[in-house]
């Protein structure tokens, strides 16, 4: 069963903190080396530092970006620049959008609670895609360090009816107390709801359902990793213990604020690339249409943009640019026994999905890049901007551009259920979680220094 509980979240103190703009941030592994500059010159408390701060050539083991983390983190919680709410309660969390580059304005509407975690295979939460090595290193570090779960992951639930959203509906019906419009446009609004009956009901709902992880696979599979260490350490398993939880986001998947952006690949640094032998390939294995590119213009691009998604309607498409080549190829796999052999051992649910049968066929076959080269990224980069893919290839960065059509989220959702993975960045949800609206510092004994402000709601430090 799904286990969610209501908290007491540490939020910024506007008093302290003026314009939450100037300190809230986009997901640590969103955020660029430009990007953190500019957050780090926003403002002194501005969340960067504490998720993804600065590192120097003098750092030691004992000084460094995760204990630097931990300073801040703590600093802030005793001056009351971040302080507590005094009720547990769960968060409803609405985002307003525009689908990128030039979509329809959608509302994604869902809420903020702690998690319970569990094992993979074993309960009622499952991932959907693979994992890398490095982030999970990085995350553990920090969370060590910090003793505190400082971004939600993304977790999708299934709820045909709404009967959840209604009840976040009817939260979210006065004033936020949070409403912020973030660096892309987006506008994000957060109440708490703290009213028993209704965070029962939630609860009540939330039971039977299959949770997904829709983003934030890195952080789960650290927060397991560090239940674990902490589990060791006391020498019990108590399911009830703050580190066996930890802050996730939960949205229904059939809710119409969805969205799932396609990410694109691009092949850098083969020295053994042959382009003559990989054309020859892909003229054997699919049905090819080649769309003249001759500039990258902005209506160039539309075109291919629209091209690709038209016959992606009709028919599974790819995406293909070629260094030197001035075509954009269409590419719909033939159903011949060669490529039949291609696919073995992928099941009927995966032959549906771009990414796995990309990967397949083009990346493992066509390229003959193994699962160590793609599971190291040696030879692979994911770009989500369509133009900056084509960029890419056309001015030699790169020597081999694919291009998705978006996967669609009732496809992400049953391929976790049946127990298989998609390759890595087969989705990437839009728009992302805003990171510091609410934390959950899980070692109570060291936030001692908590006292009641002037507001019935809030404590933290006069």
């Amino acid at each position: 069963m799904a286990r969610v509980y209501p908290f007491r979240a540490w939020r910024y103190n506007p008093e302290k903190v003026g314009d939450l703009a100037a300190v809230l941030t986009q997901p640590y592994d969103k955020i660029t080396p430009a990007m953190q500059e500019q957050y780090y010159a926003r403002s002194p408390y501005n969340f960067v530092r504490v998720i993804l701060g600065k590192t120097f050539p003098e750092d030691t083991e004992m000084q460094n970006v995760y204990t630097r983390a931990r300073e801040e983190l703590r600093r802030w919680m005793r001056e009351g620049v971040l302080v507590a709410d005094r009720a547990p309660a769960i968060y409803v969390y609405f985002q307003t959008y525009r689908v990128p580059p030039d979509g329809p304005v959608r509302v994604r509407k869902g809420f903020l609670a702690l998690g319970q975690l569990e094992d993979f295979g074993r309960g009622s939460i499952f991932p959907h895609e693979r994992t890398l090595r490095g982030p999970k290193e990085d995350r553990l570090r920090l969370l060590r360090a910090t003793r505190a779960h400082l971004e939600p992951i993304f977790m999708l639930y299934d709820d045909p009816a709404f009967e959840i959203q209604a009840i976040l509906e009817q939260c979210a019906s006065g004033p936020p107390e949070v409403h912020v419009v973030d660096e892309y446009g987006v506008e994000h609004r957060l109440w708490a709801l703290s009213a028993p009956e209704a965070i029962e009901a939630v609860q009540r709902m939330m039971a039977p359902r299959q949770l997904v992880i829709a983003d934030g696979h890195h952080r789960y599979e650290t927060a397991l990793t560090y239940r674990d260490e902490r589990r060791a350490e006391v020498g019990w398993v108590d399911e009830g213990a703050p580190y066996e939880r930890m802050l996730m986001a939960f949205f229904n998947l059939r809710d119409e604020g969805i969205t799932i952006l396609p990410t694109h690949r691009l092949i850098v640094g083969m020295d053994a690339f042959d382009a003559e032998r990989f054309r020859d390939f892909v003229a054997r294995h699919f049905d090819v249409t080649s769309v003249p590119l001759e500039d990258l213009s902005a209506e160039a691009l539309a075109h291919i943009r629209t091209r690709l998604a038209e016959e992606g309607q009709r028919r599974m498409t790819f995406g293909l640019m070629v260094v030197g080549d001035s075509v954009f190829r269409l590419l719909a796999l033939r159903e011949t026994e060669e490529t039949e052999r291609m696919l073995e051992g992928m099941t009927p649910l995966e032959r549906t999905l771009d990414a796995a049968v990309l990967h397949r066929v083009l990346i493992e076959c066509g390229l003959r890049l193994g699962e160590e080269a793609v599971q190291s990224e040696r030879h692979i980069v994911y770009v989500r901007e369509f133009e900056e893919g084509a960029r890419a290839v056309r001015e030699g960065r790169a020597q081999v551009g694919f291009f998705l059509n978006p996967t669609r989220v009732e496809q992400v959702y049953a391929m976790a259920l049946s127990g298989r993975l998609l390759p890595q960045k087969s989705t990437d949800f839009y728009p992302k979680l805003l990171s510091g609206l609410v934390l959950y510092p899980f070692e109570e004994r060291e936030f001692a220094f908590e006292h009641p402000m002037g507001s019935p709601d809030r404590v933290g430090t006069p």
